[in-house]
This record gives C-alpha cells, structure tokens and sequence, in this order.
C-alpha cells in the first residue's frame, strides 16, 4: 500500500518493500531544481577568479562549461538530502540506518528537469510488547575456584609470550600468508585478497574445525594440514548463510593460501610479568587475577539473567522479520555480539571463532537476534532507559582493561570505525534487560539446580 503526499512542493511516495522495509518514490519539481542549480552557480562566479577575469566578474555561461558537472552533483546531493529527510519526518517513518539506492548514483540534474529517485529505507516494525513484570528469574551462584584462577594465569602468559619461527606447523601453531578468496564457479568473482592472513592449525579439540578470513570450515585441520613456509594450499568452503557480504552468502568459494611463515606461541614465564604488570610476587598476581574474574562472575550471572529475559521477550512477541538479514543487519549483529563477548572478558582467539560460527548460524537463530533488538528497543522506549556518556567511557574502560589496552586508544579505534553507538547500545540493551530483571521474581540456586532447570533455555 503507498501513501502518497502532495501538500509539500515536492511529491512523495510510500511504498511497502518487504517486512520492516520502505521505498521512498520523491519528485523535486523542476523549478526547485533550477533554483538550487542557479544559486550555486551565482554563489561560485562570486567566488571564482579565472584568468583574465577579475574575481566575481567571470561570465557566468565560462563558470558553467567549467565547473557545471561539479555543481550539478552537489546540487544533487544537497537536494536528495534535504528531500529525503523532509519525507522522513514528514511521514513519521522511523528508520535504522542509511537510506540505499541502486539508481541514484546514475542520475543526472537536469535544467528544466524534476529530480525524480527512489531509496529503500529499513523501518521498526509495529508489534505488541509481552507482559515483562513478575518473571521468574533464575540466578545460578558462581564463585571463582583456584582452577578458573589458574587457566586465567597461563591465558595471559600465552598472550604475552613471544613467537618461535618453526620449519614445519603443528597442531596449534599460526600461519601467516597470502590468501585470495574466489567463488568457485567463477574466479574472476573476488571477495577478498589480504597479505597477511593468520590461521591457526587447529588443535585436537577443535575436531578438524578452524577459521580462515573470518570464515569457519569443518575440516579445515584436513584441507590444511601441517605445512610449512611456501606451501601452497587450496582450501574449498561454503560461505555462511548469514555473513555480510551477501553475495558470499550459501556460496562455494575456493581459498587459494601461500603461507610465508609459521610461528608457534612460547608462553612466558610468570616471573617474567610480574614488572610488566607491576606486582611484588605471584600471589599478589594471582589475587589481581582473582578480582577480575570475581567481576566476570558478576557479570556471567547477569548475562544468564539476561538470556532468560530475552528468550521470554523473543517467544511471546509476534512480529514480521525481513526473510534474510541485509548487509546493514548482518553487520550490526556481529559487531554486537563481538563487543558483548569482549564485555564478558573472553579472549580474542575465542572472539573470532565465535563471530566465525555466528556467521554460519541458521537464518531461525539470526531472525530471533533480529526481532530481540527491535523488541529492546521499543521496551527502552517505554522504560524511558538512558544512556549517559560517563557510563559509554566507563564501559569503554572495562572493555579496554579486558583487551590490555588503553581506554583512549580503544575509544580512538571505536572512533574511527564509527562503533561508538555500538557501545551506546550495548549499554542500552543491558539497562533495559536490567529493569526487567529487577522487577522479576528472583530465585537464587547453586549451579546444577540451575542447569537443571536451564536445560530448555537457549540462549537467545
């Protein structure tokens, strides 16, 4: 069904394009355009100062042979914006994300012409939130033993141990080479070519599996083996349902891998870190240690919390979700999941395998995902759940103290790569699962009670 406005000077067209989708149909009449064209064409000749001309007095026709093409397209821009917007608010659309166009790229201002241009935009769907008070909420007690103290020892020693050139790999050892990844039925088709990629061979437990260019292949341990440095390896995969590049996705791909060199991690000597992390001895290390992951408990019993709010959310709302995630979705999601898990103080090497498998989840799994965010959003909403920026730096100081870096250079890399609303939502979704949570029935057990009574909850 398309809704149609014709009481602004430019016409616009709603139009449905799938669930939680919208086609934005705008004509800007000709006479707008002409305006817009000659007002940036009047205020460049100001400006202008060609030779044999002194400034402001060049013609205006030599102003347009000249820089005509260039005013056009930021005419355009200026237009399309200013349009786009105008609709949006106008028609009270409430969009995720940046509008996209298969066509607009191509279009041309014309004098004389309307602008006409379509974009799609992702929306929040309409759906009625559950009952959220009174839940039954179960809350495992965890405690921190001599064994989780230990494991997070020689975690850390690995993690700052230095790399051994080796002739040959073995189970465990890293990799690092040239991959090109192609489709295989057509190899002209590239979807990546990195200089440096990074594999690890995977270990007996790992059952063959491992990842390569952010991908998870079953039988990787086999496709690889134990190389050594200037093999040439092919490796077949398929790429993941739901990954974000979506021409990668249900595709037979061919990995082509020239390793240049193989490294096998030497763990430190805990002696060794001891003035790295500036403690006397190892016992006020291990009681450093002990504090962290006495705060991961904290933390892993609210996130079990969590899951049991999220999965009654998830069940008892109903509401239509697009058939595959887009791109933007898709990308959201890992980025999500890779700061919740970084959150929760797991390693690196575990962040990415997970990201791996979370690309090969089924599209059921990655659709509940989708339909948790909306659902939060909208309970925010209600709950009327803020944000403040000294809880976004505070939580960017808990991620940087779990990464061993800096607060200031995570917060500059977040920056840069535009993730900071990643932050500002996590924090939000915690908040939101949170008030649920405190207004629930909460009944506290030890760990095989809970697990007991967890066995038909998945984690949503």
């Amino acid at each position: 069904m398309a809704d149609t406005a014709t009481d602004s000077k430019n016409k616009v067209t709603i139009a449905d394009a799938g669930p939680c989708a919208k086609k934005i149909s705008i004509e800007i009449p000709a006479d707008v355009v002409d305006a817009n064209i000659g007002d940036s064409l009047a205020t460049l000749a100001a400006e202008a100062q060609l030779p044999g001309f002194r400034k402001g007095k060049a013609p205006q026709s030599l102003i347009e042979r000249k820089f005509g093409n260039h005013v056009r397209e930021e005419a355009k821009n200026q237009l399309v914006a200013s349009a786009y917007q105008e609709a949006v608010d106008e028609h009270k659309l409430k969009v995720i994300g940046e509008p996209t166009s298969e066509t607009l790229k191509d279009i041309k201002l014309e004098t004389g012409k309307p602008l006409k241009f379509e974009v799609e935009v992702e929306v929040l769907p309409e759906f009625e939130l559950p009952k959220f008070e009174d839940l039954d909420i179960k809350k495992p007690k965890l405690e921190v033993t001599d064994a989780m103290v230990q494991e997070e020892l020689d975690r850390i020693c690995i993690n700052e141990g230095d790399l051994e050139s080796q002739d040959e790999a073995s189970d465990g050892d890293y990799v690092t080479g040239h991959a090109i990844m192609t489709s295989a039925k057509d190899k002209e088709k590239e979807f990546y070519n990195i200089n440096g990629a990074v594999v690890q061979i995977p270990t007996p437990d790992k059952e063959g599996k491992g990842m390569i260019l952010g991908i998870a292949v079953d039988d990787l341990g086999k496709q690889v083996g134990h190389p050594k440095a200037g093999d040439k390896i092919t490796i077949k995969a398929k790429g993941p349902d739901n990954h974000e590049v979506e021409d990668l996705r249900g595709t037979d791909v061919v990995i082509e891998y020239e390793i240049a060199r193989v490294d096998r991690i030497i763990a430190a000597d805990v002696s060794q870190l001891l003035g790295m992390f500036g403690f006397e001895d190892e016992e006020q290390f291990r009681n450093a240690i002990r504090s962290r992951l006495e705060q991961r408990v904290l933390i892993r019993q609210q996130t079990l919390m969590r899951q049991q709010v999220a999965k009654h959310l998830i069940d008892n709302t109903t509401m239509e979700l697009p058939e595959k995630l887009s791109t933007a979705q898709a990308r959201r999601k890992l980025d999500q999941q890779r700061y919740e898990l970084m959150y929760r103080g797991v390693d690196q090497q575990k962040i990415e395998e997970h990201i791996g498998e979370l690309r090969s989840q089924t599209t059921d799994m990655a659709q509940r995902e989708l339909k948790l965010f909306f659902i939060l959003n909208r309970v925010a909403e209600e709950l009327d759940v803020k944000v403040t920026e000294a809880e976004i730096n505070g939580r960017i100081a808990q991620l940087a103290m779990e990464q061993n870096q800096r607060p200031d250079k995570l917060r500059q890399q977040l920056i840069q790569h535009n993730q900071i609303g990643m932050i500002f939502n996590q924090i939000r979704e915690h908040k939101t699962l949170d008030a649920i949570v405190a207004k629930g029935k909460i009944e506290e057990m030890d760990v095989d009670a809970f697990n007991n009574a967890m066995k038909e909850l998945q984690p949503a």
